[in-house]
């Protein structure tokens, strides 16, 4: 069944914004700009014209959804038989270029996540190449690419990205996708707790941030 309008969560960095459905999937983000073309667009068909999903692997009992107070981080907490799981996904303040991070959280027992990230560039009329560099999964088509980083073991399968993993109560799995123009060095590594904290500061106080590498 395909998502409601209403089933939809939105993410931005004030430069672009992502739709997140209430399954954990992205199914809509333009890259780098709200005038790009998407990089995602199930909105608009199905998973092949791009999305990308953080889910339980198996049946879902209960899903709830929530913004962490006053800012665009979303909390989206998954109810298994085995356990519980907390998908918090936001977009950190623009740096160089955009960011993705999405923080897979053990809330109770042990829960097998299944991820499947499938970038289709220009409203899905292209498909990307895959590579592995510098251990992360980047998926590159003309001027455009996005990285993937994570610590989960990741493999190529039918033209995108999957991973299954296991998470355990008070363990955190991070992900983080950057868009970065693809004739230029590869992007710096962002710390995904250091970039949660300055995206709720960014939504919670006026003041300018500074985008702080892992480096």
């Amino acid at each position: 069944m395909m998502p409601r309008i209403e089933d939809y969560a939105l993410l931005g960095d004030t430069h672009t914004a992502a739709l997140v459905n209430n399954t954990g999937s992205i199914d809509w983000l333009c890259l780098p700009r709200f005038d790009s073309a998407a990089s995602f667009a199930a909105l608009l068909g199905n998973e092949e014209n791009g999305r990308w999903q953080i889910a339980p692997d198996g049946h879902v009992l209960a899903t709830r959804r929530r913004y962490r107070g006053d800012t665009l981080v979303l909390e989206t907490d998954f109810d298994t038989a085995e356990g519980s799981i907390r998908l918090v996904d936001f977009m950190p303040p623009r740096g160089k270029a955009p960011d993705v991070v999405r923080l897979v959280e053990g809330v109770r027992g042990r829960v097998h996540v299944h991820m499947h990230l499938r970038v289709r560039f220009d409203y899905a009329r292209v498909r990307p190449w895959l590579r592995h560099i510098d251990g992360a999964d980047v998926a590159i088509a003309g001027p455009d690419s996005v990285w993937l980083r994570t610590p989960v073991e990741t493999r190529d399968e039918g033209f995108g990205v999957r991973a299954d993993f296991f998470v355990t109560a008070g363990e955190l799995v991070p992900f983080v996708l950057t868009w970065h123009p693809s004739d230029e060095a590869a992007p710096a590594p962002i710390d995904p707790l250091r970039a949660l904290a300055d995206t709720e500061s960014y939504w919670t106080d006026p003041r300018p941030l500074q985008r702080i590498s892992a480096d």
